[in-house]
């Protein structure tokens, strides 16, 4: 697996008029099962937008997923594109799961074969535990 170094932009603005607030900005990729994949993750004082894809970008469709305090399992929502398509629901789920934030995820590639995906989210993962300040967590 590969990356490509760090593309936060320090200082980039501000999340809100909260002192502080800060919106953290780190793009990496991966190469899984001969497939390069591209990662945009934005962090945010109290959540985190990913984007996962292949060239050309695009934004074909966005989920959303938060802890409850009346649930074991984080609720989720599609709120672009096909509702039919479950991945980026099913993934927004279980990062929101580990995280304990609410977790915005596009999913855009073809391939939502589960063992796919799987390598998807143990990528993203990977990156969390390697750089936790660059997804607004603490150190995973």
């Amino acid at each position: 697996m590969e990356g490509d170094g760090d593309a936060s932009q320090p200082g980039s603005g501000s999340a809100g008029p909260a002192a502080g607030a800060r919106i953290s900005l780190h793009n990496f990729r991966g190469r899984l099962a001969e497939q390069v994949v591209h990662f945009h993750a934005m962090g945010l004082q109290d959540s985190l937008f990913l984007w996962v894809g292949e060239e050309p970008p695009q934004l074909s469709n966005l989920a959303v997923a938060m802890c409850t305090p009346r649930d074991s399992i984080p609720v989720s929502t599609s709120l672009l594109g096909d509702a039919s398509d479950s991945t980026s629901n099913s993934l927004a789920q279980r990062l929101a799961s580990k995280t304990k934030k609410q977790i915005f995820v596009s999913y855009n590639i073809k391939n939502t074969d589960s063992s796919f995906t799987l390598l998807v989210e143990n990528r993203i993962k990977e990156e969390m535990t390697a750089f936790p300040e660059k997804f607004s967590l603490e150190p995973l």
